[in-house]
Formats: C-alpha cells, sequence, structure tokens
C-alpha cells in the first residue's frame, strides 16, 4: 500500500475515533405523541426517556400548603405543550424498559429530559442518568427546578422510584416475566458473583425469575457484554 493511501487510511480511522458514542446508534426522528411525563411515541417506536423519572399518570402530589395536586397528569401536560408539533431527534440507548427503547431525545439541540427537569415534571433519576453520562447535567437541571419551585419542587418530593437509587444493585429500568421478543432471551441475573447472563440451554438458565430489579433481557451477546455482564460458566 502506498504512503498516500496509509496516510489516507489513518485519517479514516481518527475520523472514526473522534465520533461521539452515540454516532453509532440508532436515531429515530419525528413529532412525538406523548404518552406521559417521561415517554414518548416517535417514529412508531415508544421511547423511555432515559436518565429521568415523571410522576405516574395517577400520582398526586403534596404542595406546599399541604394540598394535594394531580402531578402527574400534570407533567404529562408539560411534555405535550413543550413537544406540541414539533420534531424531535432521538437516540437509541440500547437499553429496553418493558417495551419501549430508553433513549435521549432533542429539540432544537436541546435535551428533553433536561427541560423537563427545569420545568419540575420529572426528576433526575441518579442511577441511569450516572450511567448514561448525564448526572452532571440533569443535577444542574434540578438545582434551578429547586431555586424556582417549580412544579414537583414547589412542595415536598414523593419518593423516587427505587430503580433510581444509585445504591441499588439493579441493572435495568424494568424486566418483564416474559422475553420481550422471541430474539431477546438471554437473562441476566444480578447475585453475588456479580453480573451474569444465561444463554438458553445452560445449567442455571430455567432456574433465573425475571424480576423487576435484578434481572434484564438480553437480545444478543455482544449486548449483553457491552452493558458490562459476563456469560455464566455454565
Amino acid at each position: 500500500m502506498s504512503g498516500v493511501m496509509l496516510r489516507i487510511c489513518s485519517l479514516f480511522v481518527c475520523m472514526l475515533l473522534a465520533l461521539p458514542v452515540w454516532a453509532a446508534q440508532r436515531e429515530l426522528s419525528g413529532v412525538p405523541r406523548v404518552i406521559d411525563g417521561d415517554t414518548l411515541e416517535v417514529a412508531g417506536q415508544r421511547i423511555r426517556l432515559g436518565g429521568i423519572d415523571a410522576p405516574e399518570m395517577q400520582e398526586d402530589c403534596l404542595n406546599n400548603s399541604g394540598q394535594r395536586w394531580a402531578c402527574g397528569a400534570w407533567a404529562t401536560e408539560v411534555a405535550q405543550a413543550m413537544l406540541a408539533g414539533r420534531t424531535v431527534q432521538c437516540v437509541d440507548l440500547g437499553q429496553r424498559s418493558y417495551d419501549r427503547i430508553v433513549g435521549r431525545c432533542y429539540l432544537g439541540g436541546q435535551d428533553v429530559a433536561v427541560a423537563l427537569i427545569e420545568a419540575g415534571a420529572a426528576r433526575p433519576c441518579l442511577r441511569f442518568a450516572r450511567e448514561q453520562g448525564q448526572e452532571q447535567a440533569y443535577l444542574r437541571a434540578e438545582q434551578q427546578a429547586k431555586r424556582a419551585n417549580a412544579g414537583v419542587y414547589g412542595g415536598p418530593l414523593n419518593p423516587i422510584a427505587g430503580f433510581c437509587e444509585p445504591s441499588r444493585a439493579t441493572v435495568s429500568i424494568s424486566a418483564p416475566a416474559v422475553p420481550p421478543s422471541a430474539d431477546c432471551v438471554i437473562k441476566g441475573n444480578v447475585s453475588s458473583n456479580g453480573r451474569i447472563y444465561h444463554m438458553p440451554g445452560q445449567r442455571h438458565y430455567d432456574q433465573v425469575t425475571m424480576r423487576s430489579d435484578q434481572t434484564r433481557w438480553f437480545c444478543s451477546e455482544a449486548e449483553a457484554r457491552a452493558a458490562g455482564w459476563r456469560r455464566a460458566r455454565q
């Protein structure tokens, strides 16, 4: 290979290495349909916004006067008003929550999750925000919401969802009891031996009971390894 070709190849490799991690991830764009405060439907796909937790649709909160208000329905309305008729660009983060893609969505270049936190319509889900590299951005947004007494920050906060706690050994937002699809049958399980995945046919595969806080389905061994899991020895 000539010196010119070597220089071209080297430049191409450098360009690939310079790309952000998400550049190789699947992207979706379109005008979203808001399902709730942290779930959108974009291009026919349901997307759970990663790293945040909005009140459930039927959830109530208390204001500073001790009066109850429908914070869950309100958070959904905030997201609807924010995104109505506008196109978002979303990145698939490679995780799944029930039948939803876990993703990060942008509106005019701004992370939608940051905007929702600043409005007091969602809170940082620190465990996943940290894993996804957004912890500091989401904490800054939370400080702004607290200063403004925005939304849920205008009164005593409800307990954050258990899966958001950084100290917990959870590995996924949720894991349904059955595989999300016929191609996603690898069982990930947290045990005293760490994060281990079991292939169909392995010795302990049938003994792993899928639970919401200690397990996770994977669609391939590559996906499991990329998430920091190792294959069971038997």
